[in-house]
């Protein structure tokens, strides 16, 4: 039998994860997802299929060096939390992605917090 990936485990977590969170116009799912490098963010709205907003470490208007380290996600964390409070948003789910609470998806979610999103 073979083994499972580390990603192929990350994905079952995931899916059973999104069978419990769905993002709303009033309230949208705020979704991460981290690669070796990079941090990435959406604000999403489930029930129409429409992301609202997006922030990720790969932006030069982001003004990120290395996008792979807990800085980078903190600073994707405010500017998620700009962006969607421009687009009158103040209240999201939070979907980790099917990663551990720890490290950079967790310094996303408190920069995010602190910025004045609520979860």
């Amino acid at each position: 039998m073979a083994k499972k990936s580390r990603q192929d485990m990350r994905r079952a977590v995931h899916t059973r994860i999104r069978k419990k969170l769905k993002g709303t116009p009033e309230r949208p799912r705020l979704a991460v997802f981290r690669s070796l490098n990079h941090v990435y963010a959406q604000v999403i709205d489930d029930v129409n299929g429409v992301t609202l907003c997006s922030a990720s470490s790969v932006e030069k208007s982001a003004g990120i060096g290395n996008g792979g380290n807990v800085d980078a996600a903190k600073s994707i964390g405010k500017l998620i939390a700009e962006r969607a409070k421009e687009k009158g948003i103040n209240s999201v789910v939070f979907d980790r992605g099917g990663y551990i609470y720890h490290g950079r998806v967790k310094s996303l979610a408190e920069a995010a917090r602190e910025a004045g999103l609520q979860f």
